[in-house]
Order: structure tokens, then sequence, then C-alpha cells
């Protein structure tokens, strides 16, 4: 990854964070976030988001979504990623 890569980190972040992501894919993105002020903010705005909203009213467990469902979402979320990618007004800035 450059630092062209950061709408990928964006597109990544999520299964990262989840631990689905190959540990090459990790290594890669870990590398960036390394050399990339605005990533490193990102992330880290992101982590003090997820802590205040754990502080301000306890998380609530979500009943788990079953397999087919799950399967609906994530090629939901592949086909959004790939509408975006074709459109640079959606990218975040470089």
């Amino acid at each position: 990854m450059n630092g062209r890569d950061c709408s990928r980190v964006f597109a990544l972040l999520s299964e990262y964070l989840d631990r689905e992501l190959a540990p090459a894919r990790c290594e890669e993105l870990e590398e960036h976030l390394r050399g990339c002020p605005r990533c490193i903010e990102f992330v880290a705005s992101l982590k003090r988001s997820v802590e205040l909203c754990r502080q301000y009213g306890g998380c609530r467990t979500a009943p788990p979504v079953d397999a087919e469902a799950m399967a609906r979402f994530r090629r939901a979320y592949q086909s959004m990623l790939a509408r975006r990618r074709g459109s640079p007004e959606n990218a975040p800035p470089a």
C-alpha cells in the first residue's frame, strides 16, 4: 500500500478490526498505518468513538444474525464498495 491507498484502508478497516483479514493484508494495512498521519488520526478517532459509546450506555448484544443474512449483508457491502471505487468524490482525502 502507498499514500494513495487511504481509501483502501478505510474500506478494510472494519474487517481488520473484526480480525477477518488474511495476515498478509493485515501487515500491509499496519505498514500503511505506521506511515500515514491521516489514517493514524482516523483510527485513533474511531477507537475513541467506540470507547465513548461503551462508556455512555453499555453495549447491548444484538441477536445473532443467521449465515444467509450475513452473506447478503457482505454481498451488499462489497457491491457498495465497488460502486464507491468508481466514484472519486466518495473517496477520503489522500
